[in-house]
């Protein structure tokens, strides 16, 4: 019912097409744990990979791919449970763009999205 947006059509996509895959476990009791969170609906984190050129260089380094998929600007915050350093806006070949240093806040990092833009972020964690 509703828009797309009010309906969850995106995530039921990714739900329908990349279904979670069980695997055996102790029965011990687990916390939660997520590596990643985003604030907001409108904001999928679709790619979560070993930094590309370079990478043997640097393996703390990790590029985090998100874009705005409900037409909208909107402001969100990506939170991690990695321990991060250091943190940069990158291009799509993974070179750190002119001024793309983002601070790392207690809420994580600040993110400014325009309709339908991507975003790919260099994590660089501590060893």
């Amino acid at each position: 019912a509703g828009s797309f947006q009010e309906a969850g059509v995106i995530q039921q996509a990714y739900n329908l097409n990349f279904p979670l895959h069980v695997v055996p476990a102790s029965r011990a009791q687990c916390p939660a744990w997520s590596a990643f969170s985003v604030s907001s609906p409108a904001i999928v984190l679709e790619t979560v990979k070993q930094a590309g050129a370079g990478a043997e260089d640097r393996p703390e380094a990790v590029v985090v791919r998100l874009y705005e998929a409900h037409g909208s600007t909107v402001t969100a915050w990506l939170q991690t449970s990695l321990p991060v350093k250091e943190a940069m806006l990158c291009d799509l070949l993974e070179r750190p763009v002119a001024q793309g240093h983002l601070p790392l806040e207690p809420r994580g990092l600040k993110l400014s999205f325009t309709p339908f833009r991507v975003l790919s972020v260099l994590l660089v964690q501590s060893c």
